[in-house]
């Protein structure tokens, strides 16, 4: 009977310590995500005004944080060349720039910014000063709707001790 209780207890402290790890590899910010789906960003992107004004959860790879007050995630899309922006409220939640190279996933409501004209040149102007491209005002004629999603939480998973001791050999 003592043999079966010391079984019993080591079995309970191993499923505590596997569940103490599990929890160590993911980071929760603001209120964490809940919605049952993850829509993929290219199905968000490719037909953004379906999911205006609703809670979307998506997930990808942090590809750039506000270097500022960390107010905003950019996450890689499964296409290529795609991004998506994931804007919180100054302060409330902020996202480390360790993230950069980490998973994601984020909720929150998707959201259309229609900009007019003269804004619109100057965030055109912006994103050329920062790409380090030429920029000609006047190469914009039409107004540029920014789509973000207004996050209300986040969960970063942490690479594995064995996946990020790969990436640094």
């Amino acid at each position: 009977m003592r043999t079966k209780s010391c079984i019993l207890v080591m079995a309970t402290l191993a499923l505590l310590l596997t569940a103490g790890n599990a929890a160590a590899l993911e980071k929760v910010y603001g209120k964490g995500v809940s919605a049952a789906d993850t829509v993929l960003i290219s199905q968000v992107l490719g037909d953004p005004d379906a999911y205006v004004d609703k809670v979307v959860r998506v997930e990808g790879t942090a590809v750039a944080v506000c270097k500022h007050r960390g107010c905003w995630v950019e996450l890689a899309s499964d296409k290529e060349g795609e991004t998506i922006r994931i804007k919180v409220q100054d302060g409330v939640i902020v996202f480390p720039a360790e993230i950069v190279g980490e998973l994601v996933m984020a909720e929150g409501v998707f959201t259309a910014n229609k900009l007019d004209l003269e804004t619109s040149k100057k965030v055109c102007a912006y994103e050329a000063e920062q790409a380090g491209k030429d920029f000609d005002p006047e190469s914009v004629t039409q107004c540029v709707t920014l789509y973000q999603v207004t996050g209300s939480g986040a969960v970063v998973m942490d690479k594995p001790a064995e996946e990020a001791s790969e990436g640094e050999a």
